[in-house]
């Protein structure tokens, strides 16, 4: 699929956040560098990435980062523009037959349209269509729905990280009771890790899980649009009536 513009809401959304964090700590008298601690970092962000790797194949793991760029770049959503291709194929189909439609098959880029379109070409029956199209569409569902969880799974490791850090930062400070030189660095990467830990967590890892399955959803909406318009025409339905009936698909 195509890229759309940028998404301006989550652009705006990640940057007043930490805008507002930033600013808050500023305002209370504090300095924006105070929160920046490599130590609370590592400690967060490479226990969060170890903890999520550890649950999950690393084909889902990547392919889970991948995703996260459809946050601010996502796949163009256009039901619109679709059923306007599909009602132009059902015109072509009733015109010049089933057979016509091959032609367009190396022209289509998306793998999921290319087989619909080869399938009719083809002569296969509505039912063996809608069966094959719903193979592939239930699979990428899942596998883009695995990698999506991977987000939402290091939203829930990130804050018990964050606690370990402050553990750790704790540790040190006790260890060095009798250096007050030291005390200030422990103390601080124990309250920093938390920091890290809760705002990666609730700022980043969930609200990046939530977009990505709102996507999922949208791209799904997209799938049914085109399994339902290629099983019409595989049964030869009017134009018009495909067209009506693929409208109720959106809003």
């Amino acid at each position: 699929m195509k890229k759309s513009k940028v998404d301006l809401n989550s652009v705006i959304g990640i940057s007043l956040a930490f805008i507002a964090i930033i600013g808050g700590q500023i305002l209370e008298g504090g300095h924006a560098g105070s929160l920046i601690q490599a130590a609370a970092f590592l400690i967060v962000m490479g226990g969060t990435t170890g903890a999520v790797l550890l649950q999950s194949p690393v084909k889902v793991f990547l392919n889970g980062l991948r995703m996260s760029r459809w946050i601010f770049f996502p796949p163009e959503y256009s039901p619109q523009l679709l059923i306007k291709q599909i009602i132009n194929w059902s015109h072509i189909a009733r015109k010049d037959g089933l057979l016509a439609l091959e032609s367009h098959v190396t022209v289509v880029k998306d793998p999921l349209t290319k087989k619909g379109l080869q399938l009719l070409a083809d002569g296969s029956t509505a039912e063996k269509l809608r069966e094959v199209m719903e193979i592939d569409i239930n699979a990428s569902d899942e596998y883009q729905r695995q990698s999506a969880r991977i987000w939402e799974a290091a939203g829930g490791y990130a804050p018990t990280i964050g606690i370990l850090g402050a553990v750790l930062g704790l540790i040190h400070v006790m260890e060095n009771l009798s250096d007050p030189e030291l005390l200030g660095s422990g103390i601080a990467v124990a309250f920093v890790a938390t920091v890290y830990g809760v705002g990666f967590a609730n700022l980043v890892c969930l609200p990046i899980a939530n977009k990505l399955k709102s996507i999922i959803n949208e791209q799904m909406v997209m799938q049914e649009i085109l399994v339902d318009g290629f099983v019409a025409i595989a049964n030869g339905e009017n134009p018009r009536f495909i067209e009506n009936r693929l409208q109720g698909y959106y809003v």
